[in-house]
C-alpha cells in the first residue's frame, strides 16, 4: 500500500517574458517528480492535446516540450508548491501549501489562466485568484484518471477555450 508523504514541487515553472496564457495543474505525479518535467506520465494527454492545438508533432524530450511551450506563448505550473499525498492522487492531497504565481504573472504578458482539472481551478481559486487579478478558466483534465474524456473530446473542449494561440 502507498503511504501518505510530504512532497515539495521540484521544478521551476516554464514561462519567459511573452508568455501570455499560463495552464495550472494541481501537483505533479509521481511519474512527472521522477522525470522532473510536467505530465511526465505516459498516459497523461497533456502533450497530445497541446500539440494537436498548436498544430506541431508532439514533444519527446523535455527540452522539446519547453520550445514548443515557449514558442506558442504558454506558460505551465502548478497550483501546489507542497501538499502530503499518497502517490498521484488529487483526492489524496492535504495540508496545501500554494505555489507562487504572483512572479510568472508580473514578468510576463499573461492574460488568461487556465486550469487543467477540477482541483487545480479549485485551488486556484482559493489561494491565488485574489493575488494575481486573474480568474482560471476551468478546463477538463488531461490525467489518464479522467477517463470520461477521450482524447478528441479533449482537443476539441481545450481547443475551444485556448483559440487564441
Amino acid at each position: 500500500m502507498k503511504k501518505e508523504q510530504l512532497v515539495r514541487h521540484e521544478f521551476e515553472p516554464v514561462y519567459d517574458k511573452n508568455s501570455e496564457i499560463l495552464i495550472l495543474g494541481s501537483f505533479p505525479s509521481v511519474k512527472s517528480r521522477e522525470q522532473g518535467f510536467y505530465y511526465g506520465h505516459p498516459q497523461n494527454r497533456f502533450w497530445k492535446v497541446l500539440a494537436a492545438i498548436v498544430q506541431e508533432k508532439i514533444p519527446d524530450s523535455i527540452e522539446e516540450k519547453k520550445e514548443m511551450l515557449l514558442r506558442n506563448h504558454i506558460a505551465v505550473y502548478d497550483v501546489i508548491w507542497q501538499c502530503k499525498i499518497t502517490g498521484s492522487s488529487d483526492s489524496s492531497i492535504k495540508d496545501v501549501v500554494p505555489a507562487d504565481i504572483t512572479t510568472i504573472v508580473e514578468l510576463s504578458k499573461i492574460r488568461k489562466i487556465y486550469a487543467n482539472g477540477k482541483l487545480a481551478e479549485k485551488l486556484f481559486s482559493k489561494y491565488q485568484e485574489k493575488k494575481v487579478g486573474i480568474k482560471a478558466i476551468g478546463l477538463p483534465s488531461t490525467s489518464p484518471a479522467n477517463a470520461a474524456y477521450s482524447l478528441e473530446r479533449l482537443v476539441e473542449i481545450w481547443s475551444e477555450q485556448i483559440k487564441q494561440i
